[in-house]
């Protein structure tokens, strides 16, 4: 039960500032007589030093008083007046800034972060440290006086912050004409959109263990009940693993993905390519005249693969509509749309759950959702999908397909038989 006493220093603490709050305590303490320091103390969460600073401040008040009229008998009496009334501590008063007291302890710290800017690239530090605590030892050992929350803001004054490693740089040589690839697709994207022709950007999501296993990501749960999963990540022969195939419209901010049970293989690809026909792009766009692909360079959709093109061959057919399709040059798969406005949010939305099942992961996927109205479809596919199907030279050949002036190999269209 609070005591009158509590209730009082609580509804006042808050209206005071710092100096006011210790001479308020210490009236209180005083008037409590002996062990009214600790009682104050324990109701207000201020250290017993500060009360007992606050009584001698009361014991010297009659002092001060003196001091400041002999001081304000020398200046502007209004002026004076306004800096005592102002001013919580005395001039000068105040823990000093870490970076006064100790004047080196940012070259330190740099030097530790940053060995190569020393010409030091081969020390060990460079490699090992990592955490601010392991700063905050190093710069001890060198003498130095300073806790690891301390380092956070040092580095923060010397311009370092947190940063995630970025895939930018490129294995191997950059291709020839990767700009100009970019910016045919950009100018064809713009054309098609302009036109209401679908555009489709499509991929293969990474695979995951079916099972019970760690997701990364956290999820709010009742306190001291997290989700119990298998302590190891192998996968498990009777689940299997999920294999899912995306298709996304970037016209529509859609995406159809079909989740495997078998391989990711150009029949897998362009089957899903087929379900996300007939279940979303078939209904939006009635007066269709082409669908535009973008995809990575490699994988089952690759620009070398001859089975994506025969199948690619077969749905054209199907739906009589021709199909054109651009390749990212390689190692530029992080640029196709489908990365980061669907797989992203896949991941995202799905953080901390364990994919306990396909239903399970189907149904997650189904149910992302963004602010910009990101609309996702989701549905399992249990075909049998062989590996290592090889296309003749006849079946390649039966491929109606016209290589674009531009990297044909990269740039080209599938029509449909019977319009050769």
């Amino acid at each position: 039960m609070t005591t009158p006493l509590e209730t009082k220093i609580q509804t006042i603490l808050p209206l005071l500032n710092e100096s006011l709050k210790r001479k308020y305590l210490a009236s209180e303490a005083i008037a409590l007589g002996k062990g009214g320091i600790k009682i104050v103390s324990e109701i207000s969460g201020v250290h017993r030093n500060t009360i007992g600073a606050g009584i001698k401040e009361l014991s010297n008040k009659d002092e001060s008083s003196t001091q400041s009229e002999v001081s304000c008998s020398t200046t502007d009496p209004r002026s004076e007046e306004k800096k005592t009334q102002d001013r919580i501590r005395a001039p000068g008063g105040g823990r000093k800034s870490i970076i006064e007291s100790q004047p080196k302890i940012l070259e330190a710290l740099e030097r530790i972060v940053d060995p190569a800017s020393y010409g030091d690239p081969t020390r060990p530090l460079r490699y090992t440290v990592k955490s601010l605590r392991t700063l905050a030892e190093c710069l001890q050992k060198e003498g130095f006086v300073i806790q690891k929350d301390k380092v956070a803001d040092l580095l923060k004054a010397l311009g370092y912050s947190l940063q995630q490693n970025q895939k930018m740089k490129q294995v191997g040589k950059e291709s020839e004409y990767r700009n100009e690839q970019f910016e045919f697709i950009n100018k064809r994207v713009t054309e098609y959109l302009e036109s209401k022709n679908p555009v489709i950007s499509v991929d293969c999501k990474k695979k995951e263990n079916v099972g019970n296993f760690k997701n990364n990501g956290s999820v709010y749960r009742p306190e001291k009940d997290p989700i119990k999963v298998l302590d190891h990540d192998f996968p498990l022969k009777e689940l299997g693993k999920a294999v899912p195939y995306g298709v996304y419209d970037i016209g529509s901010n859609e995406g159809y993905v079909s989740v495997g049970v078998s391989a990711d293989t150009a029949m897998f690809a362009v089957s899903t390519i087929k379900n996300w026909w007939y279940t979303m792009g078939k209904e939006r766009y009635e007066k269709v005249q082409k669908i535009y692909i973008t995809a990575d360079g490699g994988g089952s959709n690759g620009s070398r693969c001859k089975l994506w093109k025969v199948e690619l061959q077969k749905l054209a057919d199907e739906i009589s509509i021709p199909i054109e399709v651009s390749h990212f040059p390689p190692g530029t798969s992080k640029w196709n749309k489908i990365e980061h406005r669907l797989f992203s949010q896949i991941s995202r939305n799905w953080k901390g759950q364990p994919l306990i099942s396909f239903e399970v992961i189907v149904e997650l996927i189904a149910s992302t959702t963004t602010n910009t109205g990101l609309i996702v479809k989701s549905a399992l596919d249990q075909n049998e999908y062989p590996t290592g199907i090889k296309v003749t030279d006849e079946e390649l050949r039966g491929v109606n397909l016209v290589p674009n002036e531009f990297c044909g190999q990269w740039n080209y269209t599938i029509y449909p038989t019977s319009d050769a």
